[in-house]
């Protein structure tokens, strides 16, 4: 079995000033080895191969920092949603008298995602459209 590549280190979190506890330590050990597989697996997905494009001579260094990046935001996410202090809340309502409370929380299953933008900033997702000629091409007589 081959080694895993992981694309960004535990350092690398700490780095950017994200302070981890040892629990959130081991959990981000193992999440960086996740996001790095499901990152490679989308990439293939979309007929991408993150591993050729960080090889390139001319812009491989950049893209290399650019996913590093993208890893350790979705890594980030997901162990900010695993704290013990309650995740961000992207939507909340609340009502009087009879009290009702209704919150949506960001990233509220706990799991390892990317952003669309990430993977287009990527270049894994690109904006893709089409046409359908309603009316034939024609050449139909």
């Amino acid at each position: 079995m081959s080694e895993r590549k992981k694309y960004a280190e535990v350092s690398d979190i700490k780095a950017l000033g994200k302070p981890l506890t040892t629990a959130q330590l081991d959990a981000a050990e193992i999440l960086l080895e996740t996001a790095s597989s499901k990152l490679r697996i989308t990439a293939t997905k979309y007929g991408k191969d993150i591993d050729k494009m960080i090889a390139d001579e001319t812009l491989g260094a950049d893209y290399e920092l650019a996913v590093k990046g993208v890893v350790i935001q979705a890594v980030v996410r997901a162990l900010d949603s695993m704290s013990d202090y309650s995740p961000a809340i992207t939507q909340g309502s609340q009502s009087a008298m009879g009290y009702s409370v209704s919150m949506t929380y960001l990233n509220a299953g706990q799991s390892l995602y990317f952003l669309r933008n990430e993977l287009k900033d990527l270049g894994i997702l690109r904006q893709t459209w089409g046409a359908m000629e309603v009316y034939g091409n024609g050449n139909d007589d």
